[in-house]
């Protein structure tokens, strides 16, 4: 790269003396024990240690660790990364690495060490000890019904920090509390662990114990597994094995950094030549199950943030409008519209229920909607019953 890059811990460069009053280990748990809200924590040359908690990015002034200087990131790199030799020759050579972390009795993290402008940066996501339920995460009940599925791919998208992985975890622990089934997750790098219960759970770390989610997925379609976990869809060769292992029977869970259920399945679809589209329309159109997609907005009370979930189930329907592309009039929007009595909902009418509610207001739920125009004309006439609550609102 070119950059110069934090070496391992026999040579690291040397903490200034504030900073060694404070241990990584400490320094973390002083931060989580603040706020037991924080998602992620980030440390920056030239910045305090920060944390995100409810989506918002908030300063730490802790007593013995003040303005963080390059030597600081780069020691609390090296006492993250450890003696993980394959995850210091990634960022060497390609200038980041995913690793995950573990405080004993305090909490777990996917850690993302980076270099920028010639020095190291750090973000790590938290992990809750414990896998959630669907009533912690308020998830839409009819997503239970993914854990009874027996074969097909279940796909959820959203951006980062959307809450992908709790959802796909929550769904997991319920199908290894009531099958006894053998699951396989396959992920970059491990988040939750998920214990043996009913089910019998392996869960494999990529470049730990697999060099890639396609060679460790055509591994798994060899070892009698159930129920698959890939952590992401990343490639043409990990989609292809995915839709193999859905065409031979496996129940496959896997994730996608899409806004929605359309821009999905044509990220899938465009990730192969013009002249296999149609062939992969027809398999995905065959294979998929649900497309879940979600997006975490922030509550009008200031308490936290609201998970708005968009639903495109399998019907005769979506699997034409997915098979043959497309339409005016007939598009998988449409599809979601009207499927409510089977179980499908889309994001603008659930971001309408939850402004009618009063959980969110009407500018967050404009920010966060597919198409704001239309949301505003489904709100019109609520906007019309609240003028002066909402006018900053209608001018917007």
């Amino acid at each position: 790269m070119g950059a110069p890059h934090p070496t391992p811990p026999a040579t690291a460069p040397t903490q200034p003396a504030a900073a060694k009053r404070v241990p990584t280990p400490n320094l973390i748990a002083t931060i989580l024990g603040a706020n037991q809200k924080t998602s992620d924590l980030i440390f920056s040359p030239g910045r305090p240690p920060q944390a995100k908690a409810n989506g918002q990015l908030v300063p730490f002034n802790i007593q013995g660790v003040g303005m963080l200087t390059p030597d600081d990131t780069a020691q609390i790199a090296a006492d993250l990364i450890g003696k993980n030799a394959l995850a210091w020759q990634k960022l060497k050579e390609e200038g980041s690495c995913d690793i995950s972390y573990s405080l004993p009795k305090v909490a777990r993290f996917r850690v993302n060490v980076f270099t920028q402008r010639g020095t190291c940066a750090i973000v790590m996501r938290v992990i809750p000890s414990s896998v959630p339920s669907f009533a912690e995460l308020n998830l839409p009940p009819q997503l239970a019904d993914a854990g009874d599925l027996r074969n097909g791919i279940v796909l959820v998208t959203g951006p980062t920090g959307s809450g992908k992985s709790s959802t796909l975890a929550a769904i997991l622990n319920k199908i290894n509390e009531e099958k006894a089934y053998h699951i396989i997750t396959i992920e970059d790098p491990i988040e939750f662990l998920h214990l043996h219960k009913r089910g019998t759970v392996h869960q494999r770390e990529l470049h730990s114990d697999t060099p890639s989610f396609a060679m460790a997925l055509r591994a798994a379609l060899r070892q009698a597994p159930e129920v698959i976990l890939v952590g992401e869809m990343r490639d043409k060769e990990t989609i292809e094995v995915a839709l193999e292992a859905a065409d031979t029977g496996h129940l496959v869970f896997s994730t996608l950094h899409t806004t929605d259920a359309a821009k999905t399945v044509e990220r899938i679809v465009g990730v192969f030549p013009l002249s296999d589209q149609t062939a992969v329309r027809n398999r995905l159109a065959k294979a998929f199950r649900y497309i879940i997609s979600q997006r975490l907005v922030p509550r009008r009370d200031g308490s936290g943030r609201l998970a708005v979930f968009e639903i495109l189930k399998s019907t005769m329907r979506t699997r034409e409008y997915i098979e043959r592309g497309e339409a005016e009039g007939r598009s998988l929007l449409d599809a979601m519209r009207d499927g409510d009595s089977e179980g499908m909902q889309y994001f603008d009418g659930e971001l309408e229920k939850a402004v009618r509610a009063g959980a969110i207001t009407m500018d967050a739920g404009l920010s966060y909607s597919t198409n704001p125009g239309n949301l505003q004309l489904q709100l019109a006439d609520f906007l019309e019953s609240q003028p002066a609550e909402n006018e900053a609102e209608i001018v917007r």
